[in-house]
């Protein structure tokens, strides 16, 4: 550690370098944060990009009081070690350790808590109204947006309302070009113009203009924040910065290095543990990828969007392919199911393709746009279930319950590879013609031979695993293979449960649970996501509406919000790992043979 970040504890240790010194203590800080994320993993390239303009921040306004509000939070490393967690960084997106985002719980000085983007105009903006009507003019309110976060409908409409909100406000726009790919869109082109028509787009909305300045260099940021520290009104200070900056391979590279498992700083090659020469299962992402590029090779009316994931989900294979057919819409996910929708109008087979705790932001639209018409829009919700480091605000905890109640919906859980790829034919088939929900985790699967030929998967169908004794276990999605590996180990002590893919939660396969519901009295619900109005939730309702009562024991996401963490430790804390599962299956053997 350096010999100034070793002595800055809170941005007040900050102020009483000189502005001389904060040059150095730029380096140290580049320095700590690729030290420590080549050692344990996080968010990398971004938060490298910020962090003259995050010292130029806490150098003039005096935060926490002046309230400093991080879009897309990923950028807010250095800010986390100015503000006190420097002795805790190593424990970021680590169980029961730092938030990889910023959080109100964690620190003062995260004043509002993000990990999805382009919440930080509005968040701000209402925290500046709030201090108008209560007489607090001094106190400055700055929202930093960047990384891709400005091409979301949440940022204009906040544009919309802060251009005449007459508060004192400062927007600050990291512009690197960037989100976690290149920026697409209108907006790039005009952010690329240096003949002064960006000054024009946010002018006309009622906000003065100042940029744009290079963000790494410092003398001109810091003089650029303290000249808008004097002014009490809206205005936008435009920072063009290099994602990666410091780092040559991020810089190289900017969406491989976006986030990162560690490596060795001085090679950049990551730390893969050894494994052995045999096969490995692919990520559910990949297999994604490579099969809708195969179904559009002989599907002319199949098409994929995504809302500024092409790489995280794989949707970049097609894109390279078959650019005309493949869109990246820039993080605009109502725009990515309305545009969806209409081209579905059209006759098109369109996979559309977003993270299932970013589908939660185009709710309406699935409902209103999709669902109400019964277009046979396909949803493929990425990183479903528990995800690990990126913790509470990214878990995929509750998409089955929030289209469950939407009526004209087929939904749908892959339980390994093989069935994610037939999902997928099933969905694009001229005989689907209803809203098709697909839905998968993050990571990877389970087979290695999976790219078989497709199967058509009868809508609304499970399959038997494996028939038993006393007691059933119904399971959605990829936890099935937590119960397989259970079922393993308790034939070794000649306990025989008996074991349902359910497949479906929407229709459910009622012909399949009539049969369970006679046969067995104790049946377990195994899913990732939360139990409130998910697939377990949808048995029992079955099981009631037509006055059947087994036991029914649920295990899922409970009513919680689940924090940062592997996915191991997570599953354990809601109780449907494997090991969890043996104890829920053993308790209610022993139960029914005492």
């Amino acid at each position: 550690m350096g010999p100034l970040l070793k002595d800055i504890n809170v941005p007040a240790d900050l102020r009483r370098l000189s502005p001389e010194q904060l040059a150095l203590l730029c380096e140290e800080l580049r320095r700590y944060i690729i030290d420590t994320v080549s050692l344990y993993g996080g968010h990398f390239a971004a938060g490298l990009g910020v962090v003259e303009l995050t010292v130029a921040l806490h150098y003039v306004f005096q935060t926490p009081e002046d309230v400093l509000v991080w879009d897309v939070g990923h950028q807010a490393y250095a800010h986390k070690l100015l503000t006190g967690r420097r002795p805790r960084f190593a424990t970021n997106r680590k169980w029961e350790g730092l938030s990889g985002f910023p959080k109100r719980s964690e620190s003062p000085f995260d004043a509002f808590g993000t990990g999805h983007s382009s919440t930080s105009i509005s968040a701000a903006l209402g925290m500046a109204i709030a201090d108008k009507l209560k007489g607090n003019v001094n106190r400055q309110h700055i929202a930093v947006i960047g990384d891709g976060a400005l091409t979301a409908g949440l940022s204009f409409e906040a544009l919309n309302h802060a251009g005449v909100s007459s508060t004192n406000m400062t927007i600050v726009v990291n512009d690197n070009n960037m989100s976690i790919d290149p920026n697409v869109g209108g907006l790039t082109r005009l952010f690329a113009d240096h003949k002064g028509d960006a000054a024009k787009y946010f002018e006309a909305l009622g906000l003065k203009y100042y940029g744009p300045i290079d963000g790494h260099d410092l003398p001109a940021l810091l003089q650029a924040v303290e000249e808008l520290k004097m002014l009490d009104f809206p205005k936008v200070l435009h920072v063009k910065t290099v994602k990666g900056k410091g780092y040559l391979p991020a810089e190289q590279n900017q969406t491989k290095w976006h986030a990162t498992a560690a490596f060795d700083k001085l090679t950049g090659q990551l730390n893969q543990p050894k494994t052995r020469d045999n096969p490995q299962p692919p990520k559910y992402q990949d297999v994604f990828g490579k099969t809708i590029l195969e179904l559009a090779r002989q599907n002319p009316l199949v098409m994929g969007i995504t809302p500024a994931m092409p790489s995280g989900c794989s949707l970049k294979m097609m894109i390279d392919e078959m650019p005309e057919r493949a869109i990246d819409v820039g993080i605009a996910e109502q725009h990515a199911v309305t545009l969806s929708a209409g081209l579905a109008t059209q006759g098109m087979k369109v996979f559309c393709n977003i993270y299932s705790t970013f589908m939660q932001r185009a709710y309406d639209m699935v409902i209103h746009d999709v669902a109400i018409q019964d277009l046979p829009v396909i949803f493929c919700l990425d990183r479903a279930g528990l995800v690990g480091e990126d913790g509470a605000t990214h878990q995929g905890a509750y998409d089955l319950a929030y289209m469950r109640c939407i009526p004209n919906m087929i939904i749908s859980a892959p339980m390994n590879e093989a069935e994610l790829r037939n999902l997928m034919y099933t969905a694009q088939l001229p005989s689907t013609q209803h809203p098709f929900v697909i839905r998968y985790p993050r990571g990877k699967g389970v087979l290695t031979d999976w790219q078989l030929p497709f199967e058509d998967m009868t809508i609304g169908k499970g399959r038997m695993i494996q028939d038993g004794e006393e007691l059933a276990i119904l399971s959605i999605g990829h936890p099935g293979n937590f119960v397989v590996e259970a079922c393993r180990q308790l034939a070794q002590e000649q306990v025989f449960p008996a074991h349902f893919d359910m497949r479906f939660v929407k229709p459910l396969d009622e012909t399949l649970l009539a049969d369970i519901s006679s046969r067995f009295q104790k049946i377990i619900t195994v899913e990732d996501g939360c139990l409130e109005g998910g697939f377990g939730s949808a048995v029992l309702e079955w099981l009631n509406d037509h006055d059947v009562h087994p036991q029914v024991i649920r295990l899922g996401i409970p009513d919680n919000i689940i924090e940062q963490g592997s996915p191991a430790e997570q599953r354990a804390d809601c109780g449907f790992d494997t090991k969890s599962i043996l104890k829920t299956i053993r308790d209610l053997w022993g139960n029914n043979t005492a």
